[in-house]
């Protein structure tokens, strides 16, 4: 793939963190701002999958709002990405993977895929150990936020469903059942706890990892980005849910 002038910005970005070529980058994006600068969504996804030819591009494709008991099926083809442009874009033209999931499923492409996106169906919950967040524990991953914050870091419900479910979940006895047909056609019953809807501060853990030189703010234009090593937000986050179950609401301490 050619290397023009957006692409350079990104892979420059890249290349100054550092970020693992052979590891996994997990891009979460709104590209609005970008868009009106001239940046286009093919040469950005272009530029990652370039920069990672030895590694994994993953990017969620979520799709909990339309995926509902009263639309109980989901399609690992048909079934749009409620994430941005850009994921959908990266589902439907470049990805060869998506994880089995009727709410949290994600896109892949690279070294890892298959791997990371084998057995997100097997759990009850959406962001498991088993599913492509959990299994990224194998690999060097990155986390990358163009144009949106810590709020949209899906990786940051692992902690809270391994440390506390009871607050998070759904109880288990209002697990959800979908039908999920795969790419190939096969229909797979998947069941999922809901996320219960809580009044949640994810980017509060931005200055603790800012703190530590664990995590890189900067601007593209004028639209920010955040790049943060997964691990390194989960422990952060893990350490302040051992200390408080609570902590990432926004409120923790009145929380009931």
């Amino acid at each position: 793939m050619p290397v023009n002038g957006e692409s350079a910005a990104l892979i420059a970005i890249l290349e100054g963190i550092r970020v693992p070529r052979d590891g996994v980058i997990v891009i979460h994006s709104a590209i609005a701002r970008l868009s009106r600068q001239g940046f286009r969504a093919e040469a950005m996804i272009e530029a990652f999958l370039n920069y990672m030819r030895d590694g994994t591009v993953v990017m969620p494709t979520m799709t909990w709002r339309t995926v509902t008991p009263q639309n109980p099926v989901w399609d690992e083809i048909r079934t749009r990405s409620e994430t941005g442009v850009m994921t959908e874009m990266f589902r439907t033209r470049y990805a060869n993977m998506r994880s089995i999931h009727p709410t949290h499923s994600v896109a892949a492409y690279g070294a890892a895929a298959k791997i990371l996106v084998s057995q997100h169906h097997l759990d009850s919950t959406p962001v498991s150990p088993r599913s492509p967040y959990g299994l990224m524990r194998d690999f060097p991953t990155t986390i990358m936020m163009i144009g949106v914050g810590l709020e949209c870091c899906t990786a940051i419900h692992l902690p809270e469903e391994m440390i506390a479910p009871h607050i998070y979940l759904r109880p288990a006895e209002e697990a959800e059942a979908y039908e999920c047909i795969d790419r190939h056609g096969a229909s797979h019953r998947v069941w999922t706890r809901r996320h219960l809807r809580l009044d949640r501060d994810f980017p509060k853990f931005g200055s603790v990892l800012e703190k530590k030189g664990l995590i890189k703010f900067g601007m593209i234009g004028d639209c920010s980005f955040a790049i943060v090593g997964q691990q390194d937000l989960i422990d952060v986050v893990s350490a302040a849910l051992d200390a408080e179950p609570r902590a990432t609401l926004r409120h923790p301490e009145t929380a009931v």
